[in-house]
């Protein structure tokens, strides 16, 4: 059974549920509901699944769809939904039949499912796939960069990392590459700096692609 546990240690909540999941916004799931910090049950179990609370609002499965309920455990957005992400800047996306699309918090469908597959919001820009490419919407979903990459990531500190062929560089917002593809492997950049891989050995570049530490580890971690 789970409970839960404060930072010195001492059990807060008993261990009396078969499945737990983090606190997230004050609420925490468990089974097919949701309690409080106190563990008083604050919304009962009655749904097929159910997600975490992402701003103010969590996914949950009525068979066979899903929708999203608020924290008293009203169904806001009536399950009709074949699949459903969570709420990332004001946005979530959902999925009707094989298309991806992206909803408010109301409801509505402001970017229409037409996408082969879609991921959240970061930084303004969410990535999708159009046939086999990656390309950027942006939230009214004009398509801001156009589908051509073999693979791409989120944006984080303005930049994101994108494949052509088997090599890793990176675009700015507006789609220029500013980085040449050119690595085997790349990562986020994190405090102004990227861990990069050139053959067998990790480095760090920064934003304008100087090497800053070259690369010479055979593992690296971000800087903290």
């Amino acid at each position: 059974m789970w409970g839960y546990a404060d930072k010195t240690g001492k059990i807060v909540i008993n261990p009396q549920f078969e499945e737990a999941g983090d606190f997230k916004e004050g609420l925490a799931w468990i089974g097919r509901g949701y309690i409080d910090k106190t563990g008083k049950i604050v919304i009962n179990p009655r749904f097929e699944e159910v997600g975490y609370f992402k701003e103010g609002l969590a996914r949950i499965k009525l068979y066979p769809k899903w929708g999203y309920i608020d924290k008293t455990g009203e169904i806001v957005i009536n399950p009709q939904f074949d699949d459903a992400e969570d709420f990332k800047e004001g946005l979530a996306r959902i999925k009707l039949g094989n298309k991806w699309g992206y909803i408010d918090k109301s409801g509505e469908r402001v970017i229409y499912p037409w996408f082969d597959y879609a991921e959240d919001f970061k930084e303004g820009l969410a990535r999708i796939i159009l046939g086999s490419k990656w390309g950027y919407i942006d939230k009214t979903g004009k398509i801001v960069i156009n589908p051509q990459f073999d693979d791409a990531e989120d944006f984080k500190e303005e930049l994101a990392r994108i494949k052509l062929g088997n090599k890793w560089g990176y675009i700015d917002k507006t789609g220029k590459i500013v980085i040449n593809p050119q690595f085997g492997d790349a990562r986020d950049f994190k405090e102004g700096l990227a861990w990069i891989k050139l053959g067998s050995k990790w480095g760090y570049m920064d934003k304008t692609g100087k090497m800053v530490i070259n690369p010479q580890f055979g593992n690296v971690g971000d800087f903290h």
